[in-house]
């Protein structure tokens, strides 16, 4: 239990954490208000009141976030330039994304022409799919090598040495990470398009409510402290 409670400190302690938290709370909401509208349309007007306040402070306590892109581009000296190409695409679009978000969050709370709303929004999810896209073909990419050397360690020496035994332990951590990326960046994706063009699928509640929920747990498990 007292791990347990220590973990959760560590993870609310992150940035990214508190993130998927409140992202959790948000996409709840929309599926309760969903649910509920038609039924008990005063505790539905309550989660849709919850899920605006939580987009809303999402995108406040990212203020700064497109900055980080930079960072991650400069702490990658070993990948090939290929890849470094491939990454530069993908922060790229994240660091649209989350620079004209700032301008969203402004024009919804008022600071900027609540016209500029609809823009901002376009603009931002234009630049988050196209970085999304990219991320999940680097993860694709990682997950191709990391099953070959995985082939290659268990053909060449077997899985009774103790140095295999731990490196495709990695290799499987790793993995598992990797498709924890590709589950939430794909979700996230959905989520965008209904930005970009508005269709009847990536539109609905409920398309977007286990979209965000599927992002926020798959990056809540990536976050969690080991």
């Amino acid at each position: 239990m007292n791990d347990t409670v220590d973990k959760l400190v560590i993870f609310l302690a992150k940035r990214d954490g508190i993130d998927k938290l409140v992202k959790t709370f948000q996409y709840v909401s929309k599926l309760v208000h969903w649910h509920a509208e038609s039924t008990h349309p005063n505790m539905a007007q309550r989660f849709k009141q919850w899920e605006v306040a939580s987009g809303l402070s999402r995108k406040a306590f990212r203020t700064g976030r497109f900055l980080t892109g930079f960072n991650t581009l400069r702490r990658n000296p070993g990948a090939t330039p290929s890849f470094k190409f491939l990454g530069v695409l993908a922060n790229a679009g994240e660091m649209v994304y989350f620079f004209f978000d700032h301008f969203l969050w402004l024009s919804r709370i008022g600071t900027l022409d609540p016209k500029l709303a609809t823009k901002m929004s376009y603009i931002s999810a234009f630049g988050e799919s196209f970085g999304y896209i990219f991320f999940v073909v680097m993860d694709l990419i990682m997950l191709k090598k990391g099953v070959e050397k995985e082939r290659k360690l268990l053909k060449e020496k077997g899985s009774d040495d103790d140095e295999v035994s731990e490196s495709i332990k990695k290799i499987k951590v790793d993995r598992v990470m990797r498709l924890m990326s590709v589950a939430a960046n794909v979700a996230d994706l959905f989520i965008a398009l209904a930005e970009i063009e508005p269709n009847p699928f990536c539109n609905h509640v409920l398309t977007l409510g286990l979209s965000g929920l599927v992002s926020a747990w798959a990056g809540w498990y990536r976050n969690w402290p080991t």
